[in-house]
């Protein structure tokens, strides 16, 4: 048995082994034969669901204190910068221990920094960031 070198290793397995017991035939299931293909597409609609799943969290969450439109134009105009960085950071989350253990290190370390500010500059710096965000041709 592969040692395993993410923290998704152990969940695939136990994935595989479930489906194992259920169906002995060992085709990727989906609609091609080619189970290179259905990997593809199971890749693209579990990317597309888990990304609609997280930018309605988002508008909603940032939508109860400022108003859904707003909401809308802070999520959806998010700067390349802001886009990469979050992606990379899960990435190097999601690999590894380690990786989950310095990225929410790090998630705890801003945390903290806000809240030995005080409350209302914090607060403010946070709105200030999302006003950008939701109209980036304004001049803050």
């Amino acid at each position: 048995m592969a040692k395993a070198n993410h923290i998704t290793d152990r969940g695939g397995r136990k994935i595989r082994d479930a489906a194992n017991s259920v169906d002995d035939d060992n085709d990727v299931p989906g609609p091609s034969t080619n189970p290179a293909t259905n990997l593809f597409i199971s890749d693209i609609l579990l990317r597309s669901v888990g990304r609609l799943a997280r930018t309605t969290m988002e508008k909603g969450l940032v939508g109860k204190r400022y108003g859904s439109q707003f909401a809308k134009d802070a999520v959806e105009n998010r700067s390349l910068l802001h886009t990469l960085t979050a992606y990379g950071l899960t990435k190097v989350a999601t690999r590894s221990v380690p990786g989950a253990a310095a990225v929410g290190g790090g998630l705890l370390l801003k945390t903290l920094f806000d809240r030995s500010r005080s409350r209302r500059k914090s607060r403010s710096d946070g709105a200030k960031t999302l006003r950008k965000q939701a109209d980036p041709d304004s001049a803050i």
